[in-house]
Protein backbone atom coordinates (compact mmCIF):
# COMPACT_ATOMS: atom_id res chain seq x y z
CA UNK A 1 0.00 0.00 0.00
CA UNK A 2 3.01 2.50 0.92
CA UNK A 3 4.60 1.88 -2.29
CA UNK A 4 1.41 2.51 -4.36
CA UNK A 5 1.51 5.94 -2.65
CA UNK A 6 4.39 6.54 -3.47
CA UNK A 7 4.56 5.72 -7.07
CA UNK A 8 1.15 7.79 -7.00
CA UNK A 9 2.64 10.62 -5.68
CA UNK A 10 5.62 10.73 -8.27
CA UNK A 11 3.29 10.20 -11.20
CA UNK A 12 1.70 13.53 -10.14
CA UNK A 13 5.05 15.31 -9.95
CA UNK A 14 6.42 13.61 -12.92
CA UNK A 15 3.06 15.11 -14.91
CA UNK A 16 2.95 18.47 -13.16
CA UNK A 17 0.38 17.93 -11.34
CA UNK A 18 2.33 18.90 -8.11
CA UNK A 19 6.52 20.31 -7.63
CA UNK A 20 6.79 19.15 -4.00
CA UNK A 21 6.19 16.02 -1.85
CA UNK A 22 5.73 15.48 1.78
CA UNK A 23 6.23 12.25 2.79
CA UNK A 24 4.16 12.06 5.62
CA UNK A 25 4.35 9.04 8.55
CA UNK A 26 5.76 7.19 11.73
CA UNK A 27 9.46 7.83 12.80
CA UNK A 28 8.84 7.67 16.25
CA UNK A 29 11.67 5.45 16.82
CA UNK A 30 14.75 4.51 15.40
CA UNK A 31 14.10 1.19 14.11
CA UNK A 32 10.90 2.60 12.43
CA UNK A 33 11.04 4.80 10.18
CA UNK A 34 8.31 5.36 6.81
CA UNK A 35 9.79 9.03 5.83
CA UNK A 36 13.16 8.15 5.26
CA UNK A 37 12.45 5.07 3.15
CA UNK A 38 9.70 6.70 1.34
CA UNK A 39 12.03 9.46 0.36
CA UNK A 40 14.96 7.68 -0.96
CA UNK A 41 12.45 5.53 -3.22
CA UNK A 42 11.26 8.37 -4.57
CA UNK A 43 14.50 9.65 -4.97
CA UNK A 44 16.03 6.05 -6.80
CA UNK A 45 13.02 6.88 -9.04
CA UNK A 46 14.62 10.30 -9.97
CA UNK A 47 12.39 13.06 -7.92
CA UNK A 48 14.71 15.33 -6.92
CA UNK A 49 15.79 15.28 -3.38
CA UNK A 50 15.04 19.00 -2.37
CA UNK A 51 11.65 18.66 -3.57
CA UNK A 52 10.58 16.10 -0.90
CA UNK A 53 9.65 16.91 2.45
CA UNK A 54 9.61 14.66 5.31
CA UNK A 55 6.96 14.99 8.17
CA UNK A 56 8.87 12.57 11.12
CA UNK A 57 5.86 13.33 13.31
CA UNK A 58 2.85 11.82 10.75
CA UNK A 59 1.46 9.51 13.50
CA UNK A 60 -2.16 9.66 12.20
CA UNK A 61 -3.92 10.59 9.42
CA UNK A 62 -5.06 13.88 11.54
CA UNK A 63 -1.74 14.55 12.37
CA UNK A 64 -0.10 14.47 9.38
CA UNK A 65 -2.86 16.48 7.79
CA UNK A 66 -2.81 19.49 10.67
CA UNK A 67 1.05 19.78 10.13
CA UNK A 68 0.60 20.36 6.70
CA UNK A 69 -0.76 23.19 7.01
CA UNK A 70 1.08 24.53 10.04
CA UNK A 71 4.52 22.84 9.82
CA UNK A 72 4.55 22.73 6.08
CA UNK A 73 2.24 26.04 5.78
CA UNK A 74 0.63 24.07 2.58
CA UNK A 75 -2.94 25.67 2.17
CA UNK A 76 -3.34 23.47 -0.94
CA UNK A 77 -2.90 19.84 -1.01
CA UNK A 78 -3.03 16.80 -2.82
CA UNK A 79 -3.79 13.91 -0.64
CA UNK A 80 -2.67 10.82 -1.88
CA UNK A 81 -3.81 7.57 -0.48
CA UNK A 82 -6.24 4.39 -0.73
CA UNK A 83 -10.22 4.55 -1.97
CA UNK A 84 -11.39 3.72 1.45
CA UNK A 85 -9.37 6.30 3.32
CA UNK A 86 -10.02 9.03 0.77
CA UNK A 87 -12.99 9.99 2.65
CA UNK A 88 -11.71 10.71 6.24
CA UNK A 89 -8.60 12.43 5.03
CA UNK A 90 -10.37 14.99 2.76
CA UNK A 91 -13.23 15.45 5.25
CA UNK A 92 -10.22 16.20 7.84
CA UNK A 93 -8.18 18.79 5.50
CA UNK A 94 -11.50 20.86 4.94
CA UNK A 95 -12.47 21.26 8.27
CA UNK A 96 -8.79 22.20 9.31
CA UNK A 97 -9.35 24.73 6.49
CA UNK A 98 -7.19 23.09 3.58
CA UNK A 99 -8.49 23.17 -0.21
CA UNK A 100 -7.90 19.57 -0.67
CA UNK A 101 -7.64 16.87 -3.28
CA UNK A 102 -7.53 13.07 -3.07
CA UNK A 103 -6.54 10.69 -5.60
CA UNK A 104 -6.28 6.77 -5.57
CA UNK A 105 -3.53 4.76 -4.96
CA UNK A 106 -5.57 1.59 -5.41
CA UNK A 107 -2.76 0.06 -7.68
CA UNK A 108 -3.93 -3.43 -6.84
CA UNK A 109 -5.74 -5.15 -4.48
CA UNK A 110 -4.88 -5.50 -0.93
CA UNK A 111 -5.23 -8.80 1.69
CA UNK A 112 -6.74 -7.82 5.01
CA UNK A 113 -8.94 -5.22 3.35
CA UNK A 114 -11.96 -6.03 5.94
CA UNK A 115 -9.71 -5.32 8.80
CA UNK A 116 -8.51 -2.03 7.48
CA UNK A 117 -12.72 -1.04 6.25
CA UNK A 118 -13.58 -2.10 10.38
CA UNK A 119 -10.29 0.66 11.54
CA UNK A 120 -11.90 3.26 9.05
CA UNK A 121 -14.69 3.11 10.72
CA UNK A 122 -13.58 4.22 13.99
CA UNK A 123 -10.64 5.99 13.14
CA UNK A 124 -13.24 8.51 11.33
CA UNK A 125 -15.35 9.19 14.61
CA UNK A 126 -11.69 9.90 15.51
CA UNK A 127 -10.83 12.32 13.70
CA UNK A 128 -13.84 14.01 13.04
CA UNK A 129 -13.86 14.97 16.43
CA UNK A 130 -10.28 15.87 16.55
CA UNK A 131 -11.07 18.27 13.78
CA UNK A 132 -14.45 19.75 14.97
CA UNK A 133 -12.46 20.24 17.88
CA UNK A 134 -9.19 21.71 16.15
CA UNK A 135 -6.92 19.52 18.77
CA UNK A 136 -2.94 19.95 18.44
CA UNK A 137 -1.36 17.22 17.22
CA UNK A 138 1.37 15.41 19.53
CA UNK A 139 3.95 16.90 17.95
CA UNK A 140 4.22 20.31 16.33
CA UNK A 141 7.64 22.76 15.78
CA UNK A 142 8.33 25.71 13.32
CA UNK A 143 7.72 26.55 10.18
CA UNK A 144 8.90 24.67 7.19
CA UNK A 145 7.35 25.94 4.22
CA UNK A 146 6.90 23.54 1.71
CA UNK A 147 7.97 25.90 -1.26
CA UNK A 148 11.17 25.63 -0.07
CA UNK A 149 14.17 23.25 0.32
CA UNK A 150 13.00 19.73 1.34
CA UNK A 151 16.46 18.86 2.82
CA UNK A 152 15.98 20.66 5.75
CA UNK A 153 13.79 17.69 6.49
CA UNK A 154 16.41 15.26 6.65
CA UNK A 155 17.61 13.86 9.50
CA UNK A 156 20.25 11.79 8.13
Amino acid sequence: MLEDRILTGIDLYNNGVSNRLIMSGDHSTKGYDEVNTMKSYAIEKRIPSEHIFMDHAGLSTYDSIYRAKEIFQADKIIIVTQKYHLYRALNTARSLGIEAYGVSADLREYAGQDFREIREKVARVKDFGMAIFKLNPKFLGDAIPVSGNGDVTNDK
